[in-house]
């Protein structure tokens, strides 16, 4: 049997747990290049980001409203030439997309739950049980939702004020 040697990053470190380190750096060093141009407008903020090991970096804004393909490009091309300045990637040598957040990735921020009153969510909580219904409202502590149960005579609408503490995950129901 063949053992495998520990690679080591940087001499006490494992390599792939500096690697990950690195990488975790790297992407909130973005997100604070992201949020410092963004500071100008105010209703525009960073949800997520992404890089991946070969220097591919995924940068998710959202708006109060909503985000532009326009304001994402110009978005780009802004933080790409900062993050070479800064010289967190070298130019030519990494992949930047920015880009709202697609309707299947989950809801982060207060201000996304605000913008989506009035539409059906999936709730995942944090002890398994899944909900869904409509977003009546939300505050900074949680959620209104209102689960319908049953069907015909026998439907009936029921309330639940649920803590952001208790919710694992909330998406946005796709409805046609």
């Amino acid at each position: 049997m063949q053992r495998i040697k520990n690679i080591e990053g940087n001499g006490s470190v494992p390599f792939f747990v500096s690697y990950t380190m690195a990488i975790a750096e790297k992407a909130e060093q973005v997100s604070q290049l992201a949020a410092e141009l963004l500071r100008e407008e105010p209703q525009y903020f960073v949800v997520k980001v992404n890089v991946r090991p070969i220097n591919n970096i995924s940068v998710f804004v959202d708006g109060d409203s909503g985000i532009t393909i326009e304001k994402c490009v110009k978005l780009n091309r802004a933080l790409y030439k900062q993050i070479v300045e800064q010289e967190l990637c070298k130019d030519g040598e990494f992949a930047l997309e920015v880009s709202s957040p697609g309707v299947d990735e989950p809801l982060v921020f207060y201000r996304q739950y605000l913008k989506n009153v009035g539409r059906s969510i999936h709730v995942v909580m944090t002890d398994g049980r899944e909900m869904d219904g409509m977003l009546l409202a939300a505050d900074e502590k949680g959620i209104e939702l209102e689960e319908e149960k049953g069907k015909g005579r026998k439907k009936e609408l029921i309330r639940h004020f649920l803590l952001f503490g208790d919710i694992q995950t909330t998406t946005v129901n796709i409805v046609f």
